[in-house]
């Protein structure tokens, strides 16, 4: 019998290829959004930690940028961020998108995390709600033969969809059951580590990625400025003044940010106000400017000052 009194904590990390869920999968394990989701593939640019606290164990979910061929230094930095992460943490979720057919992006992950011997590596096969459950078997298949043919075995092999809400709690269950014994990390209630102006500027980059252009979302970056206190308003009707500026990489991108007289920052600027209030529980007066740095994306000096 197991002693009830164990208490398991530890880092597991989601990686995979771009687009293949790991953000969302983050959210629905902690129960509440600590990383930004889009459609738009290679959106996650930090190591976001999520932290799901339980009876038995505290789990700190690393969710993590896609790995891709890099095209930039950006691309560079952000793939040596996720190798640094999975060298670090206590168990890997590799993530693969059940929609579509094990690729050599999937391999190539793979044959990483096949240097990692002693971590144990749990195949997670998402977005199950997309397709028949016959593809979802094939995938499971391909998932398997994929680490068969690289010389290792995954711990566990899991299908599940965050959205529908399917196998989330057993994935959690089975990530836990490979943590070691120890102490909560993390204070109880905590969510998430992310610094507020990090979480904030991500929350305006979620919003500025909707309804772009498919090569936009790469060039765009936010820095929050300045979020202080609004003078002068009594303790019980507060308002932070939040300064954010939004990087693009040329003129004519700033012009498709902007929109037609400023009509989609200003959306940009509605949709993520709601987003940052709810998060910091107060109301928020929100400041967006457009600027251009050219090709940041390559450029050391941008990007040390762009936080990357």
């Amino acid at each position: 019998m197991t002693d009830t009194s164990e208490h398991r904590s530890g880092f597991a990390c989601f990686v995979g290829r771009p687009n293949a869920g790991k953000s969302t999968l983050t959210n629905a394990i902690v129960g509440d959004k600590v990383a930004i989701t889009s459609s738009k593939p290679q959106t996650t640019r930090h190591t976001i930690r999520g932290i799901v606290h339980r009876d038995d164990a505290q789990l700190v979910l690393v969710d993590t940028p896609g790995v891709h061929k890099p095209r930039t230094l950006l691309g560079e930095r952000l793939n040596a961020l996720v190798q640094e992460t999975w060298a670090e943490v206590d168990v890997i979720g590799f993530c693969v998108p059940a929609d579509e057919p094990v690729g050599p992006g999937d391999r190539w992950i793979a044959t990483q995390l096949a240097t990692a011997k002693r971590t144990p590596k749990v195949a997670i096969v998402t977005k199950t709600d997309l397709v028949e459950h016959e593809t979802v078997g094939k995938r499971l298949l391909e998932v398997a033969k994929l680490a068969e043919s690289l010389g290792f075995e995954w711990a566990e092999i899991v299908p599940v969809s965050a959205v529908a809400g399917d196998q989330v709690q057993l994935l959690a269950d089975l990530l836990v059951g490979l943590l070691p014994d120890g102490p909560p990390l993390y204070p109880e209630g905590e969510l998430t580590d992310e610094p507020e102006l990090i979480m904030v500027a991500e929350l305006i980059r979620e919003a500025a990625l909707e309804g772009v252009h498919d090569e936009l979302p790469h060039s765009i970056a936010v820095v929050v400025d300045e979020m202080v206190p609004r003078e002068g308003r009594s303790a019980d009707n507060p308002l932070l003044d939040v300064h954010a500026s939004l990087y693009v990489e040329r003129d004519s991108q700033k012009g498709i940010i902007i929109g037609h007289k400023g009509s989609r920052l200003r959306d940009v600027g509605m949709t993520s106000r709601k987003q940052i209030e709810a998060l910091l529980g107060t109301k928020v007066h929100l400041d967006l400017r457009v600027k251009v740095a050219a090709d940041w994306q390559r450029d050391p000096k941008q990007l040390r000052k762009l936080g990357f």
